[in-house]
């Protein structure tokens, strides 16, 4: 099967090739007929804390979006007034429109909330119907999602992040180790919520995972600008390579001064919290960053990630994508300036548990499955019913 035009339609048509060889055309249903949502409330598998938040449970919201026989799957992890969000507006907003134009969807969803403004909630809800849009529109043209949107690499690098400040020493190690043995060289762990016991923490992680592994820490904008200044040189002795948010995200100037004064071979990252496209032009214009984190779960949806791509392309800096692995890995298998995903315990964990097809990293790399239309997704509905909350 494969896909053609008719001459006198803008339609998609499919053809199928009969035994005398006669090419019969049948147009494809490309019209959105309904969206759907759902969200899923799924208990940590031991308390999770970093340098400034605490949690025991993570809220998993699902958008489905049907055309034609076709039903696609877009997620973010977000509170459930997200989820009402879409129900009771976005999903009306792109119910009868092509699926084909996600352009003209984002564009109708963004204009739909001016009025609720775009941070937060908002984005995430835009960010979860968009992704369904994607994963719609390769799965209407029976193609992965990465051969939709063009390939520039096979698979991507991750690096095991979780480590969380709720750990014991022990677990810490243990977690961090485990990755490293399973061919992951860089790991992350989370910092902040005891500033005098970070070294000690940080110290540790580096005896359980060796001298080789890359070691990446993350404060959640816990520090102060001299509390992460006095920290960072006290993790260069420690070989950390990626400090994390030393200071909170909207200190640019703050970021800024960390990027300039942060020991050799030490990067600062942020951007997990950009939610529209002018937040990642602004910390770029600031210098903030050697690596620019970007969430497609949050940035309202894959079409503005693929946006953020391109300003990093522009001024030659590096992109790295924040969690949600099994989302991410397409776009980023698709956008020249990613240099790695992370590979977040909580999220990991929640991909497989509630979806069929989520991939495991090979050599430390996440590999699409091309033969799988779209993201390669599918919701295990029984499986997913116990988390199941109500909206």
């Amino acid at each position: 099967m494969r896909t053609a035009c008719d001459g006198t339609s803008n339609a998609p048509v499919t053809a199928d090739i009969d035994p005398e060889n006669t090419t019969v055309l049948q147009p494809l249903e490309t019209r959105i007929e309904r969206g759907d949502v759902s969200a899923y409330r799924i208990p940590t598998d031991f308390p999770e804390a970093d340098g400034t938040l605490a949690w025991n449970a993570t809220t998993l919201v699902v958008v489905e979006a049907t055309a034609g026989r076709t039903r696609s799957i877009g997620f973010s992890y977000a509170d459930t007034a997200t989820a009402r969000l879409i129900r009771d507006l976005l999903a009306d907003i792109v119910v009868g429109r092509d699926a084909m134009d996600i352009a003209a969807s984002w564009e109708a969803m963004a204009h739909a909330i001016r009025n609720l403004g775009r941070p937060g909630i908002v984005s995430m809800a835009i960010a979860a119907v968009d992704a369904a849009l994607w994963d719609l529109k390769a799965r209407l043209l029976d193609v992965s999602l990465v051969r939709l949107l063009g390939a520039v690499r096979d698979g991507v690098p991750v690096y095991g992040s979780g480590g969380f400040t709720s750990y014991p020493i022990p677990r810490l190690q243990e977690q961090l180790r485990g990755w490293v043995a399973s061919g992951i060289r860089r790991v992350k762990m989370k910092i902040g919520s005891h500033p005098g016991d970070d070294v000690a923490r940080v110290r540790a992680a580096r005896e359980a995972i060796g001298p080789n592994a890359e070691l990446f820490v993350d404060a959640n904008g816990a520090y102060s600008r001299k509390d992460a200044l006095a920290h960072a040189l006290a993790f260069a002795d420690l070989g950390v390579t990626w400090f994390e948010e030393p200071v909170p995200s909207d200190d640019l100037e703050g970021l800024h001064l960390l990027r300039d004064r942060a020991p050799a071979g030490m990067e600062i990252a942020a951007g997990e919290y950009g939610y529209d496209l002018s937040y990642f032009r602004r910390m770029l214009e600031a210098g903030a960053v050697d690596v620019l984190q970007a969430d497609a779960t949050r940035c309202a949806g894959i079409s503005t990630f693929l946006l953020v791509g391109a300003l990093c392309e522009a001024r030659l800096l590096p992109l790295s994508a924040h969690c949600a692995p099994s989302l991410h890995v397409h776009p980023c298998c698709s956008v020249m300036p990613v240099r790695h995903i992370e590979y977040f315990h909580d999220h990991v964990r929640i991909e497989h548990l509630l979806f069929d097809g989520v991939l495991t990293p090979h050599n430390g790399a996440l590999i699409p499955d091309r033969t799988r239309p779209g993201f390669g997704l599918e919701l295990k509905r029984q499986d997913a019913a116990r988390w199941r909350i109500e909206i």
